[in-house]
């Protein structure tokens, strides 16, 4: 079969059997087309070691904007949508190498950025809770923190999804899957003082209420975005005299720093940000790594 028509099939598999997000699909249509790019109209059956060898040397010399090379993550997200696509084939018997033959690039594991407990306190200060807009988004900092949401997760959430009674709601991360979201006493506090606040009864939790786009049509206000929740954090984070960049997954990295520092296990961690892979969530062992020392100087014989 040739390859252009088994990768069509393949992105059609991930929508309707798959259920993958129309993103996910469009990521891996990206990288598998750059296949297409390097090797041409070619059958399935000739994508073997060779040709891959080629086509990582080719990928990393592709360059972006700011290298001369391809990002070995980059890189890793190419070889893992044509480990996929042959896991695909594998199931509907279309004659390709397997998966498992293609090794992904050595990275380095990444520096984790997370806020204290005084870095943190400096920051929810920050917003000015007078106003609609500041109620707003000290609520979105409070819950950021407390539950732990990526901000695609905290910009998609409607008013009905979260129950501040309970504290605890479900939302749909990465993958389509599901997962329990729990919050603190004081993010359900200012979510609430914020709904308070609000005279409108648009559906979205965290509305926009500035820029030329601030409303549709009907008068009603947009849903904040992505990249609004990505600079009022970076403001606040500046504001409070922080330097290092801070983002909306910094809070995200806080969640999970906090709950290990207090003694929470890697799984549960695990299970509440989402991950699917326990390896995903060891990038926290920087706050386990500490402990060690502890343990030896508790436990270790010394010699006297």
């Amino acid at each position: 079969m040739l390859y252009a028509k088994a990768k069509t099939d393949f992105l059609e598999y991930l929508e309707i059997e798959q259920n993958r997000s129309q993103k996910t699909i469009a990521n891996y249509d990206h990288y598998l087309t750059r296949l297409n790019d390097f090797g041409g109209d070619i059958q399935v059956s000739e994508i073997d070691d060779e040709l891959i060898r080629k086509w990582r040397l080719w990928l990393n010399r592709l360059g972006t904007n700011t290298s001369d090379e391809l990002g070995k993550s980059t890189l890793n997200y190419h070889l893992i949508a044509l480990r996929s696509f042959l896991k695909f084939c594998a199931k509907r018997n279309i004659t390709a190498m397997t998966a498992d033959k293609i090794e992904l690039a050595r990275t380095r594991r990444k520096q984790v950025t997370f806020l204290n407990e005084d870095e943190l306190a400096r920051v929810f200060e920050q917003p000015d809770v007078s106003t609609l807009p500041g109620l707003r988004d000290r609520a979105i900092l409070e819950l950021l923190f407390s539950s732990g949401l990526r901000v695609s997760e905290l910009v998609g959430l409607d008013r009905d999804h979260i129950n501040l009674k309970r504290r605890e709601f479900m939302v749909r991360g990465k993958g389509q899957k599901d997962r329990p979201i729990f919050i603190s006493v004081e993010a359900a506090n200012w979510i609430s003082n914020y709904l308070d606040r609000r005279e409108d009864t648009s559906r979205p939790l965290f509305m926009r209420y500035s820029g030329t786009k601030k409303v549709d049509l009907s008068g009603n206000f947009h849903r904040l975005t992505v990249r609004s929740v990505q600079r009022l954090v970076a403001h606040y984070a500046l504001m409070a005299g922080i330097t290092k960049h801070v983002s909306p997954h910094t809070m995200r990295h806080s969640f999970a720093t906090d709950l290990l520092m207090n003694g929470a296990d890697l799984r549960s961690v695990q299970a509440m940000l989402g991950h699917s892979n326990i390896a995903t969530t060891q990038i926290y062992t920087h706050v386990t790594d500490p402990h060690l020392r502890a343990v030896h100087e508790k436990f270790h014989h010394k010699a006297g």
